[in-house]
Order: structure tokens, then sequence, then C-alpha cells
């Protein structure tokens, strides 16, 4: 059994023009760990989400999940991208949410958590309508089955976007700012079907601004200023006694 962690990040920067908007970021995730990233807006934690499973190909380092390099192959002595669909393969192992609902407003909420098994995975028809309708009800979706996007609320159509990157068997959950979109009466109900995946063991990477459910949830927390992350250690440690004077100064603006 390996002994490595199931996330290695490296030395991950990216860049947009001229600006750096990450750097040098390096952090591991082990199994079942839950990590929620921090810092004021701008800092780069979006960018260091998407970089993670290839939706922003970083300039610098690497994204190693459960072993195998993310978007690269090692062909000799060389990295050469992979294909579009190898890509696509590769990211199903990533869960991804965002702060928009990303859904297809065209199908139903039933068809939408069965889009990616169906034709990423090109798993069985019945097998993945059966997948879809108990992740849906993980998420207290199944009355909803047949409705539309725009026939939801926003905690509702979060919930089935939960779903949807679960019901890929994902090694890994990315949530970024989930909950940010959301008016305030409906992040209650996105926060708790949060909460019962980490306690059912799910490793999870969580881009937030919910402090008191990253201080509740969080093994590990991260904060970043400036595309750098400057703090990184124990949740509990960070919320109650931050090494870094940039750290208490945003806790004490948010707590």
């Amino acid at each position: 059994m390996s002994s490595r962690p199931l996330v290695e990040i490296s030395g991950l920067g990216k860049r947009f023009d001229t600006h750096w908007v990450l750097r040098n970021a390096s952090l591991t995730v082990e199994k079942g760990e839950v990590v929620v990233i921090l810092g004021p807006s701008g800092a780069g934690k979006t960018t260091l989400a998407r970089c993670i499973n290839f939706l922003e190909r970083p300039d610098e380092g690497v994204v190693i999940v459960d072993g195998e390099l993310m978007g690269f192959e090692l062909r000799g002595s060389s990295l050469h991208e992979l294909s579009e669909r190898r890509l696509r393969l590769q990211r199903a192992n990533l869960g991804m949410v965002f702060q928009r609902f990303n859904l297809f407003n065209n199908l139903t909420v039933l068809e939408n958590v069965m889009e990616g098994p169906r034709y990423v995975k090109r798993l069985p028809k019945a097998e993945v309508e059966d997948r879809a309708r108990s992740f849906l009800a993980r998420v207290g979706m199944s009355a909803k089955l047949d409705a539309y996007p725009a026939q939801l609320s926003g905690g509702q159509q979060q919930r089935v976007a939960i779903a949807r990157a679960l019901a890929m068997d994902p090694k890994v959950m990315l949530f970024d700012e989930p909950t940010s979109a959301l008016d305030p009466e409906l992040v209650g109900e996105v926060l708790q079907v949060m909460r019962e995946l980490a306690e059912s063991g799910m490793t999870m990477i969580v881009v937030t601004h919910e402090i008191g459910f990253a201080r509740e949830v969080g093994d590990t927390a991260v904060f970043m200023v400036g595309g750098e992350i400057i703090e990184r250690g124990p949740a509990q440690q960070v919320f109650s006694s931050p090494s870094q004077e940039r750290t208490a100064s945003f806790l004490a603006s948010v707590l």
C-alpha cells in the first residue's frame, strides 16, 4: 500500500500575460483529509483549484493525484500534454464544484448527473441512472429528478452540482467558493451536504470564505496572499494562533 499523499502539489505557478497569479504553491493532501484554503480576494485561491485539475494549465510545477501526473505524460525524458480525451478521464478523479453551478439548462436534474458517467466514463445507461438517483438522494434532491435548473433555487442547483461531481466516483472533491453565489438563507443546506461528505471520509479541498465551516470541518488550513501560500498547518492551530501576522489580521477581520 502506498504511503504517499493522495494529492501532491509541487512548485505550482500560473501567470496571465506577465502577471503571476500563483507562485511556487506546494501542498500535500492525505486520503480522507479536508483542506480549507482561505485568503482575501485576488489571493490566487481559485487559480490554485483550477490548476489542480488542469482547467488552467500551470506554467510551472506539477500536480500528482494518486501517483499519476496530471495533464502530462513522460515520454523518455520529456513531458507531453495529454489529449483532451485522456485529460477528461483524469479530471473524473477530481470532482469540481464551482461558484456558479454550471448545470446544463436543457437537461433535467437526473440527466445532468448522468451526463459525465455516461459520456466520459462510458458506463451503461442503467447503471448510471441507478447511481445518479442514489447520489441525488444523498444530497436531498430525489423529489426534483425531472425538474430543470431554472426551476430550482440556487441551493438546490448547487446540491445537484455536488451530486453530479460525486457520480463520477472522484478520489478528491474540489470546491471553489461553493456558497458565494447563494442567498444567505440557502448557504446552510449546501454546507450541510459538504459537512456530511467530510464525515464520510471524502478527501476535500475547499476554497471558502465560510470561516465557521472551515474552522469546524477543516483538518488543515491554508492561507494565501498575492498568489502565494504563506501559512499552512492544522486548522485549529491556524485559527487559534496563526504564525503569520497577515493571517492573523485577516482572521481578525472576518471572525
